[in-house]
């Protein structure tokens, strides 16, 4: 998780937690670890990705963020975060029903890049006063989260291809 002094703006350094690092379905299928649970596990839908669970967190926290009164108004920057969010969310999953590495990388890179526009259009709501400095700092936490968990895995399947 991410600590954020908004006084400063200082993203200290991500809580790097052992991964869960799933392999690609079209590709391995063969069973890995559960650092979590101690027991081995498969991936068998987009839904089993830690980075699709984690993006799915961060559009529940943004559409919750987008409902507050003050938020309501800009239609503008209301409709831009939620298409942000929904981009990662929806990126990873597209990317997990591709028939190669390469293909699944690239929408990885691109559900990451959409976490950091949430994160940009984050700074427009608290600078415009739509939501609070704590409600900032989860909000960024949960999407840099999403984007640690998105290039780890590119890191992985970059890694495995090259074997």
């Amino acid at each position: 998780m991410c600590r954020i002094d908004i006084g400063t703006i200082i993203v200290h350094t991500l809580n790097v937690r052992t991964l869960n690092v799933h392999t690609h379905k079209y590709f391995t299928h063969q069973p890995i670890a559960d650092t979590k649970k101690g027991a081995m596990s498969r991936i068998e839908s987009f839904e089993d990705l830690e980075c699709w669970t984690a993006a799915r967190d961060l559009v529940h926290l943004v559409y919750d963020l987008t409902r507050n009164a003050s938020f309501v108004h800009d239609f503008g920057l209301k409709d831009q975060i939620r298409k942000a969010a929904v981009s990662s969310m929806s990126n990873i999953a597209e990317g997990f029903a591709r028939f190669s590495d390469r293909e699944f990388i690239r929408f990885l890179d691109i559900a990451q890049s959409s976490c950091e526009e949430v994160k940009s259009l984050l700074y427009v709501a608290v600078d415009q006063k739509y939501i609070d400095k704590e409600e900032f700092g989860q909000a960024f936490a949960k999407a840099s989260d999403v984007r640690f968990l998105c290039l780890a895995f590119v890191r992985y399947l970059r890694k495995s291809s090259a074997r």
